[in-house]
């Protein structure tokens, strides 16, 4: 049986196994606010998701991972539904993302209805990357355009 829950501190082994590049401090920050999901098949990990708010009131999607031997199972769209649906169960009519332009993530994004809306480029030495492409989707009917 497959269970999405907030993040709680005794996670911090499994989500450290796929989330490198979160702080430890980040990590308290998470369990706290509920800004982070595993999702669990019979009680085992399989993925996680972390969240911020872009401009403090616009949900944005940092990170979604799931284990590389569980990856084309579903699980990253299950993820995501369940984050949409919190999200809009909280008031909230968009949502954000963002996948560097060499990653395969981009398609994902668009397959579950997200849109392109910008990407930024950064080039200093040290912070160098790909392209950052941003997507958006509405999540309030009155301001989906495929009403």
């Amino acid at each position: 049986m497959v269970v999405i829950r907030p993040l709680e501190n005794g996670d911090r082994d499994f989500w450290y196994s796929l989330d490198r590049h979160l702080p430890e401090w980040e990590f308290d920050n998470k369990v706290r606010t509920k800004r982070g999901y595993v999702l669990l098949d019979d009680d085992v990990p399989v993925g996680i998701l972390r969240y911020n708010l872009f401009w403090d009131q616009i949900p944005f999607c940092t990170l979604i991972f799931i284990k590389q031997d569980q990856q084309g199972k579903g699980y990253g769209k299950r993820l995501m539904d369940y984050w949409e649906r919190a999200m809009e169960a909280q008031g909230f009519g968009m949502l954000l993302t963002s996948t560097q332009s060499d990653e395969q993530a981009q398609h994902f994004y668009r397959k579950l209805g997200y849109k392109d809306c910008g990407g930024l480029v950064m080039d200093i030495p040290g912070y160098a990357q790909p392209m950052e492409i941003f997507l958006y989707k509405a999540i309030d009917p009155k301001q989906d355009d495929r009403v």
